[in-house]
């Protein structure tokens, strides 16, 4: 049996990408998408890849500072993911494996994945065990704090892909403000296209059941993240007297977090994110999780990796699709009837588009 590879080096670049339809959200209106673009390099001359999403584009330089850290830590090790992650959660005990820490390792994992996969000649998906199934997409651009008219009209354009889901922000000032968006985009809407609706925590718990309980008479498919995203006790007295469905998930810092929302009943669905669950190794504990709680699991941002990742993840519910990674990507996501399907290729199914990267690079 071949061994595996060994690491070698990294390279990491920051990159700010214009999006195609801005989000304006409760907390911030976001135009551009910072993006921390990983590789990972090995003896065997594979190439792991990976990115992040930084929030902030003074992130991606902090997180790659990490990433360096991590590196020399582990820099002539084998490719091998769980040993990995259990001596880099050792390394950075001290300072704690949260925020930029987590997602630095999380990158990395990802990373390594894909180089294993890659050695074998096989899709992530099918690495994992899993049939590479199409996977049912719900349209996450745009959909911001705009006008209920100018909601209604963007609903509609995001089908375009045959999408059967879209993603409308809410948090306006007053509930009555955000009512005639849901109004106007859910009477745009075919009644078979489901509409998610995001607060991004705006809300008190309060006036988290004043707005749940007049969304229950609306037609509306799930309300995410109305609260702050720790406060489980609130997400469950959520659950308890709304009939809406909640969802969380894309805060968990690692399965702990997720494990401890599941057992305070603390949400209908969940949808960890990939970089903050802990990569794909972290994803797969997550699953394990939802499996054993028979709940259903979204995704939350990446969709080229967590496309492989809900196929093996035996309770799939829905993709979060988003462009934004297009313009650097040399095969960016496809989107057939509404489903993504995984890539064939081997790995994760990342490559980088390198003249789009050279003229989106932030530098020093």
């Amino acid at each position: 049996m071949k061994p595996a590879p060994v690491i070698t080096g990294f390279r990491a670049v920051t990159v700010d990408v214009p999006m195609a339809r801005p989000l304006g959200t409760s907390a911030d209106t976001v135009r551009t998408a910072p993006l921390l673009l990983i590789d990972i390099e090995t003896d065997q001359g594979i190439t792991g890849h990976a990115y992040l999403f930084c929030y902030v584009a003074a992130a991606g330089p902090a997180i790659a500072h990490l990433l360096g850290a991590a590196l020399d830590s582990i820099r002539g090790d084998a490719v091998s993911p769980q040993a990995v992650a259990a001596k880099l959660h050792k390394r950075f005990r001290l300072i704690g494996v949260q925020g930029v820490v987590r997602m630095a390792l999380a990158g990395l994992d990802v990373a390594l994945w894909d180089i294993l996969a890659k050695a074998a000649g096989l899709p992530l998906a099918a690495m994992l065990g899993a049939s590479p199934a199409p996977i049912r997409a719900y349209n996450s651009n745009g959909l911001g704090l705009m006008t209920p008219e100018a909601c209604a009209d963007e609903a509609m354009e995001l089908l375009e892909g045959g999408f059967s889901g879209v993603k409308l922000r809410l948090g306006r000032p007053t509930l009555a403000t955000d009512l005639a968006a849901v109004r106007a985009v859910r009477k745009r809407l075919p009644d078979d296209v489901a509409l998610m609706v995001d607060f991004n925590q705006a809300l008190t718990l309060a006036e988290a059941l004043e707005r749940g309980r007049a969304l229950d008479h609306e037609g509306v498919y799930w309300i995410e993240e109305p609260i702050r995203h720790d406060d489980y006790h609130g997400y469950a007295r959520l659950v308890r007297e709304l009939r809406t469905p909640i969802q969380i998930g894309e805060n968990f810092s690692g399965p702990t977090a997720m494990a401890t929302a599941l057992a305070l009943k603390a949400s209908d669905y969940v949808m960890p994110d990939l970089e903050r669950i802990g990569g794909v190794t972290g994803w797969l504990r997550a699953a394990g999780l939802a499996a054993g709680h028979e709940i259903a699991m979204s995704s939350h941002l990446f969709p080229e990796v967590s496309a492989h990742l809900l196929a093996a993840t035996p309770t799939a519910h829905w993709l979060e699709y988003m462009d934004w990674a297009a313009p650097i990507l040399r095969e960016p996501v496809s989107v057939i009837d509404g489903f993504v399907t995984p890539s064939a290729a081997p790995g994760v199914g990342l490559a980088w588009n390198e003249d789009a990267v050279e003229r989106y690079r932030l530098r020093a």
